[in-house]
């Protein structure tokens, strides 16, 4: 591959700035580039004005580097000299093309109120400043990457249009005029906020069975695939609900609305009481739906710090009408939110994906452009399923933290836990674990030390909870 070429066009101005020229072109040369340069490239005996031309206008020659002095900007505007000739051909291709990429200006000395030297036509374009010796490096840096066409900043490849977009029969929760008044009964602090809460919730809750998926058509993976999609903007919806009550209202009264906002949405996570026949998986949609529902509302409440209040949901139990699994009638653990989804594992294994998780792959996906990191999501995955083994649950009631799939991302303790390193900041949150004092930690890590067993794996993969927590760290800093 050839050698990119560039021109450099600058005055005489001085011996010192002849030389500072001269040592630009040796640095370009030396990375690459096929610099032009007259005191290198013209002769006696050659056409000067044809050779300025030529460097201007030959598609051969890729860029074009005009460096900018006091000297240059003044001829440049008088059209004199070699310059002028120079600022004849260059500012004719700069004005017939606005988004030209041939030309660039280079700075290399600026005047005594720090303005940069620029001829007129070309002080409305972005210029590389070579003028500061501290900066130096870095935009020499810039310089390469415009001859090379190879910008520090590149645009993301564009993804798919969400598929929710283009459902023909889009589901609606019919919740987007309640969403607004509990919003913004939230934030300026309305007398109507409760009622406000309880229109939302309940509209949601009466309105989410129209996501129930009766009509089996094709792959029923799919199925619940498309249905968690047509969800999104209504999960967004609760995000958004849920950061308004932790930044703006966190008081007992609105947690214990969402506690019995979060109660009621677990009937759809079993058959309902009218349905005789069913398959474990014929609900996996709901299970998901409301599985992330709640993790994103511990993840929020906790990214903002709202231990307290997070507590409630953590502590208090949920009320579950006739679900068989837990007895008639029972009080149950936040793992009741906690779903195997078996048609996923089905979809596993039918298109050969080969994926450990495909729920921690979902979560992790449709958390870019939710407003929480995924992160979040883990450091709150992490939480829910240390405490479960704080409390000693067995083997079905303990939380599985899917997302912590992906914890190779991260290298060292969560967010929370690392400013735990602080014993005040310690006494605040330790009852989104559930604990008393520090050392009610220490038998659980001993014996995740001699039975790594208890911890959740993915094949080979495993977490270091010890790590996570920033567990020697604890409490140990004023």
């Amino acid at each position: 591959m050839e050698n990119l070429k560039l021109f450099i066009s600058y005055s005489w101005s001085n011996p010192t700035h002849e030389q500072w020229v001269i040592d630009l072109a040796k640095e370009l040369t030396e990375s690459g580039v096929h610099v032009i340069l007259d005191k290198w490239d013209l002769k006696e005996g050659h056409d000067s004005v044809a050779f300025m031309e030529k460097m201007v206008t030959d598609p051969q020659i890729a860029k074009v580097a005009i460096i900018c002095d006091e000297i240059y900007a003044s001829k440049a505007d008088g059209r004199a000299g070699g310059v002028g000739t120079e600022t004849q051909i260059i500012s004719r291709e700069v004005y017939e093309n606005q988004e030209q990429e041939k030309f660039v200006a280079i700075i290399s000395e600026r005047d005594s109120q720090g303005k940069a030297y620029l001829p007129t036509y070309y002080k409305s374009r972005i210029y590389i400043d070579l003028s500061e010796p501290h900066s130096y490096a870095d935009n020499f840096d810039k310089l390469l990457r415009w001859i090379y066409n190879k910008p520090l900043y590149i645009r993301p490849e564009i993804g798919k249009r969400p598929s929710f977009l283009d459902e023909p029969d889009g589901i609606s929760l019919g919740t987007t005029s309640a969403h607004k008044r509990a919003i913004s009964a939230i934030k300026e602090n309305k007398p109507f906020t409760s009622g406000a809460l309880d229109e939302f919730f309940s509209t949601f809750i009466s309105n989410l069975e129209k996501f129930r998926i009766t009509e089996k058509e094709g792959e029923f993976d799919d199925q619940v695939i498309d249905n968690i999609n047509n969800f999104i903007p209504y999960r967004n919806e609760l995000i958004a609900l849920f950061i308004a009550l932790a930044q703006y209202a966190p008081t007992e009264e609105n947690l214990l609305k969402v506690h019995r906002f979060l109660e009621a949405l677990i009937p759809y996570m079993s058959h309902p009481t009218d349905v005789s026949h069913w398959t474990d998986w014929d609900f996996d949609n709901f299970k998901f739906i409301i599985h992330e529902i709640f993790l994103y509302a511990t993840a929020i409440f906790i990214k903002y710090e709202r231990f307290a209040e997070i507590n409630i949901l953590l502590t208090q139990q949920y009320y579950v009408v006739g679900k068989s699994d837990y007895g008639k009638n029972a009080m149950v653990g936040y793992e009741v939110f906690k779903g195997y989804l078996k048609s996923l594992e089905r979809r596993n294994s039918r298109l050969e994906l080969r994926r450990l998780s495909i729920h921690a792959d979902l979560l992790e996906q449709r958390s870019k452009g939710s407003g929480i990191e995924f992160r979040y999501l883990m450091q709150a995955d992490f939480i829910l399923f240390l405490r479960t083994q704080i409390q000693q649950a067995d083997f079905y009631t303990r939380w599985f933290p899917d997302t912590l799939l992906y914890i190779d991302r991260f290298h060292g303790a969560f967010e929370v836990f690392a400013r735990s390193s602080s014993k005040s900041y310690f006494e605040k949150a330790k009852c989104i674990l559930g604990i008393d004092k520090l050392s009610d930690l220490n038998e659980l890590m001993g014996i995740y030390k001699t039975n790594p067993k208890r911890l959740p794996r993915w094949e080979f993969q495993s977490i270091n909870p010890s790590m996570l927590l920033g567990f020697e760290q604890l409490a140990t800093k004023a």
